[in-house]
Parts: C-alpha cells; sequence; structure tokens
C-alpha cells in the first residue's frame, strides 16, 4: 500500500509590481535541499537559478512566468514562501555602524518586511525632441548578471550598460513608437550610449527609484551605548 499523501496548505499574496494576486504553497523538503546547496556554494548566479527553481513550483497560479518577474517581486515573493515554509522570522547579526564592528543579535519578522516604492519613480522617461522612453523592470537574472556577472571581458560599467539596453521596452513619442523587440542587443546599446549625460542619468533614476525590499531597524550598541539605524535591503541583506 502506498504511502499517504499529505495535503499542502495554499496561500495568496499580491505582487508588488502589478497588484495581481497569486496563489502559492510552501516549499517541500526536496525544494529546500535545493536552495541549501546553492546557499553551501555561495555562488550568486547558482543561488538565483536555485530560488527561481523553487518558486516554478511553489507558484500555484497558471499563466505567472517566474523568469520574466521583476527582482523585487522575486525577492518579495520567496521571502513569503521562506516564512510559511522554514519559519515568519528571520535571526540576524547587525553590526552596529557606531563602531563597525560590533555584532547584535536580531528577530525580524518577515511580515514587517515590504517593497518600498518612490513617489517620483516612473518607467516613462522624458528625453528630449518629444520623445519618451518606457523602461521594464529587470528580472533578477538581469539584476544577478549586471553585479555578479563572470564575464572576465568586462567590466561593471559594460555590464550595466548591457543591463540598461536590455530592459528598454520601447521609445516613442505623440506620432510613432519604436519597439525594442525590434531592435538587435547592439543596436539598443549604441542607441544608450549616443545618449547625453543628462539623458543617460535620467534613466540611472529610474534604477536608483526602482521598488526594493527593505526594511528599517534601529539597534543599541551594548558596549557604547549609542542607538544604530540600519537599513536591509534584498535576499543578501535578509539572509547574509
Amino acid at each position: 500500500m502506498p504511502l499517504p499523501k499529505i495535503t499542502t496548505a495554499e496561500y495568496e499574496l499580491k505582487l508588488p509590481s502589478t497588484g495581481k494576486t497569486i496563489k502559492y504553497r510552501p516549499f517541500l523538503v526536496k525544494e529546500e535541499k535545493i536552495l541549501i546547496l546553492s546557499l553551501e556554494s555561495q555562488d550568486s548566479k547558482e543561488i538565483s537559478n536555485a530560488v527561481k527553481q523553487v518558486l516554478k513550483e511553489c507558484v500555484i497560479t497558471k499563466g505567472v512566468k517566474v523568469d520574466q518577474l521583476p527582482s523585487f517581486d522575486i525577492e518579495y515573493l520567496f521571502l513569503n514562501v521562506r516564512s510559511k515554509s522554514v519559519g515568519e522570522t528571520i535571526e540576524l547579526l547587525i553590526t552596529c555602524g557606531d563602531d563597525g564592528e560590533t555584532e547584535v543579535p536580531v528577530t525580524v519578522n518577515i511580515d514587517d518586511i515590504k517593497v518600498s516604492k518612490s513617489e517620483d519613480h516612473s518607467p516613462d522617461i522624458e528625453l528630449a525632441d518629444g520623445y519618451t522612453v518606457k523602461m521594464k523592470y529587470p528580472s533578477l537574472s538581469q539584476f544577478v548578471d549586471s553585479n555578479f556577472g563572470s564575464d572576465e571581458g568586462k567590466d561593471v560599467v559594460e555590464k550595466s550598460f548591457e543591463m540598461i539596453a536590455s530592459t528598454i521596452e520601447m521609445v516613442y513619442n505623440d506620432e510613432e513608437m519604436f519597439s525594442a523587440a525590434e531592435c538587435t542587443k547592439k543596436e539598443l546599446k549604441e542607441w544608450v550610449e549616443s545618449l547625453t549625460s543628462q539623458q543617460f542619468q535620467k534613466i540611472e533614476k529610474f534604477f536608483e527609484t526602482m521598488p526594493k525590499l527593505t526594511h528599517t531597524l534601529e539597534v543599541v550598541n551594548p558596549n557604547t551605548k549609542k542607538k544604530n539605524t540600519v537599513v536591509l535591503e534584498g535576499l543578501s541583506d535578509f539572509f547574509a
């Protein structure tokens, strides 16, 4: 007689980027094993792939393409899946900024961690001559490739330019629209490089003000008695 199959609970959350409600389940032991092995590797790209692999299994709602979700959606979703799978709190060691060395243990409630959104953030960026560029959010893979890519022949600046070019959705004005999907990577990169410094800074602001997983903590240094404010951002800070 086969062993009984244990029912897995289902939960809902709203994706920060769209407000769309999706259903998900906790990860299973076999999926937790994938995460543990990736964390042991300490390789950012391997961890990224493991997170996406687990989420693909845990997201129940049909039609959700995990590979195409913005990085902050992935982080928020994974944090909630982890909460329902392992526990609703995270134990961290916070280094006090006033002396740079004293570590204070802190318990963070996952429900308190939110995706912060800047009021002046917009995906539509006005450039010149009536043209506007519409940006799309980088996926987790694009973000990791840009910051931790292993291409030895490319520096950080080069990878940054490639990510910016890959996140252009369209360029348009009142009369015409140019879709990035119809352009080559080379054409997009050359277009980005043809911008003035002021125009490029406007695009950089899109990334600087992009929604992000964040949580602010206040800890007291037990040695100096000084209060320290610490801002945690992204999965790496919550699982460091």
